[in-house]
């Protein structure tokens, strides 16, 4: 479709909206773009900060809003007002906002470098973004490690503000991780690369590997930093297009689908693994189901889907669930079938779609991405969105963590205005959260409260200056002395044991010691006068002989001594 075209057909879209009322972006998922995906020290940053329900976002309430987009590997988004303006926020560590700066934004911002631009297309990777006017001009901003953002150079690894890219006529834009597609209007090249080349996703015939050094079997990955049409592909006018994180899906004006790149989990639909390195048609969309005008394409980041056949139908194949078999062709998604498919999207492990007038997801879900609210978090099968039924949805946008979903405001009523509004004070809140869950206030009740009320008066009362306390010694100190006292006054007993006589027992209670005696400072400093008499010791082993020490006395029968009785064995006696 030329540019021109597509520009009519969004004035259109846009005249229509506008006597509907204008459309609004909601949002729900993590609003901790500098954590999301990322292993949080403690394991407990990941969730907090979710929105779990679809919220308004405050900077865009009373926006028109025609198309939000982020990426399956992408940690931040991208929305485009009806009036041609770029909002973008998220993670900015490479600087794929456009701000001109690398700082993260929590809300929608105006990307003032494109304001004298009409923006019809847009597009983001994992650390880039890519946005077309309806004058046919392509620019990128962010990540340039492998020559994704088309400029045609790497002597600047990052773009912080808006670059034009090396595409003419250009009509849309569709980035994977590290690699962008364009469609142009030009004859003989309606689809170009550029970008990282290492499973073939650029769909040259080649992964440009090769190794670091003569001698080292470490490879990499040669990239391609200018926009080159697909050759395989020149004979064709692609009219859609979409990618995975590292695979590419497309369609051409006749209805057939192609895909090409990393074939892992049969995401390319030709019932194997092995990698494409160039254009692929997928067997099952022939003759009577090829996708017509109105079908949809999506990617993910394992796997891929369409409609086809002019019913609507929804197939899907690749790895869809974390758990279970991977579909290695394109299978029917008999939970949806009947139901008329406008939009689709896919994340990491989720899918949303606007389907008549409800909105329906399924996947798993980490920090609510989903929209179900807090009573349900993942679903296997899809399932409406029930806070959005009876909204008739017109895009929706996947990234991690994240679901962008733009409802219709006519005939809905006050519904909107019911939903949830994010104002971006998700800082404070997961600071106030983390603050509460380490550090919880303690619950006194009314009787401790008093309590301690009276203690504290009773210590400003009682307060003691610096030099009084010095003066006087610890607790700790003195129930050491009293101890050692107790331990020299008291006698040891004649028979070795630790003696059964009521006066020890109390005198350790009292100090709250225990009533076993071991070998501390008080054993030390617990010398008598008298000498100590040989072959009396701690009850351990009989008494050696030949010893003018007297025999003690005689132990009653029963006693359960240490030294016990002369029985040549260590310990009590047998009873």
């Amino acid at each position: 479709m030329p540019a021109s075209a597509a520009a009519g057909v969004a004035a259109e879209g846009e005249e229509n909206a506008a006597e509907a009322g204008g459309r609004e972006l909601l949002y729900c998922g993590t609003t901790r773009f500098d954590i999301m995906g990322r292993k949080v020290k403690g394991g407990m940053g990941g969730s907090r900060g979710n929105l779990v329900s679809p919220t308004r976002l405050r900077p865009l309430m009373g926006v028109d809003i025609r198309f939000v987009a982020s990426g399956c590997a992408a940690c931040h988004c991208v929305a485009l007002g009806a009036d041609g303006r770029c909002f973008t926020w998220g993670r900015n560590e490479k600087g794929q906002l456009g701000h001109g700066d690398t700082l993260l934004r929590n809300l929608p911002t105006v990307v003032s470098e494109l304001s004298k631009y009409n923006i019809i297309s847009a597009s983001v990777g994992r650390n880039h973004t890519v946005v077309v006017t309806d004058g046919g001009k392509s620019f990128a901003f962010g990540d340039n490690k492998h020559g994704q953002l088309g400029t045609g150079s790497l002597r600047k690894g990052t773009e912080v503000s808006p670059a034009p890219c090396l595409v003419t006529e250009a009509t849309n834009a569709v980035c994977g991780a590290d690699f962008t597609v364009w469609l142009s209007s030009v004859e003989g090249s309606s689809i170009l690369t550029a970008g990282l080349p290492q499973y073939g996703q650029l769909g040259h015939g080649s992964d440009n590997e090769y190794n670091t050094k003569v001698s080292s079997v470490k490879l990499s990955y040669d990239p391609q930093p200018r926009p080159r049409a697909v050759a395989t592909l020149s004979g064709k006018t692609v009219v859609k297009v979409a990618c995975g994180t590292n695979h590419t899906v497309a369609v051409d004006s006749s209805g057939f689908v192609y895909t090409w790149g990393f074939g892992g989990y049969g995401r390319l639909g030709h019932n194997e693994q092995k990698d494409e390195w160039q254009p692929r048609l997928v067997q099952i969309f022939q003759k009577n189901n090829i996708l017509g005008p109105n079908d949809i394409i999506s990617a993910g980041s394992a796997s891929s889907a369409c409609t086809a056949g002019g019913r609507g139908q929804l197939y899907m194949w690749g790895k869809l669930k974390n758990s279970g078999d991977e579909w290695m062709y394109p299978k029917p998604v008999t939970d949806l079938s009947g139901w008329n498919i406008r939009c689709m999207a896919s994340g990491s492990m989720h899918h949303t779609v606007g389907a008549d007038d409800s909105c329906i997801s399924w996947g798993h879900s980490e920090y609510g991405e989903l929209g179900y609210g807090p009573t349900q978090k993942s679903s296997v099968n899809p399932k409406k969105v029930d806070i959005l039924e009876g909204m008739h949805v017109t895009s929706v946008g996947c990234g991690v963590g994240m679901s962008l979903i733009v409802v219709d405001r006519a005939n809905v009523g006050n519904k909107i205005d019911q939903l949830d509004t994010f104002d971006g004070d998700s800082d404070a809140l997961f600071q106030e959260n983390m603050k509460s869950l380490y550090f919880p206030p303690r619950c006194y009740s009314k009787e401790e409260q008093d309590t301690n009320t009276s203690q504290q008066h009773a210590r400003h009362e009682t307060a003691e200056t610096p030099e009084q306390a010095t003066k006087k010694a610890t607790p700790t100190a003195n129930s050491r002395s009293n101890k050692r006292k107790t331990t020299v006054d008291q006698p040891k007993p004649e028979d070795g044991t630790d003696g059964s006589g009521e006066e020890i027992k109390e005198v350790q209670r009292s100090h709250g010691t225990s009533t076993r005696r071991g070998r501390g400072r008080g054993a030390k400093t617990a010398a008598t006068p008298e000498a100590k008499p040989s072959g009396r010791g701690r009850g351990r082993g009989r008494p050696k002989k030949g010893t003018g020490s007297p025999d003690p006395a005689p132990l009653e029968a029963g006693s359960s001594g240490r030294g016990g009785k002369k029985s040549g064995k260590r310990g009590r006696p047998r009873k």
